[in-house]
């Protein structure tokens, strides 16, 4: 009776030790990724992407935007500074005109 209660014993141990050394085969995690996540994560990835290509284009288009009034800015004041530039040069002539018609006059009348 010792030794079948030994013998299961010995038995019992090794069980349990074939038991713990035994590789367990990982169960699936929740994440792993099935057909249908993996075309769901493509779906979201493609939208982010879209997402991002229309802020990017609008970024861009507020730039350009931006950049064109700027230059329209510049050029306006540009065309201001060459219209006062030619509105002195005419008064200039103006009066160069005039005083020469007087100094013409004034040897005129000598």
């Amino acid at each position: 009776m010792k030794k079948q209660i030994l013998s299961l014993a010995v038995v019992a141990l090794l069980a349990f030790t074939v038991q713990s050394c035994e590789k367990k085969e990982p169960k699936p995690a929740d994440e792993e990724l099935t057909l249908g996540n993996k075309v769901d994560s493509l779906t979201t990835d493609i939208k982010e992407v879209k997402d991002s290509a229309v802020t990017k284009t609008e970024d861009a288009a507020k730039d350009v935007k931006d950049a064109t009034k700027k230059a329209a800015e510049d050029v306006k004041d540009a065309t201001e500074k060459g219209a006062k530039k030619v509105e002195n040069a005419a008064k200039a002539v103006k009066d160069g005109t005039v005083k020469t018609a007087k100094e013409v006059d004034a040897a005129l009348k000598k």
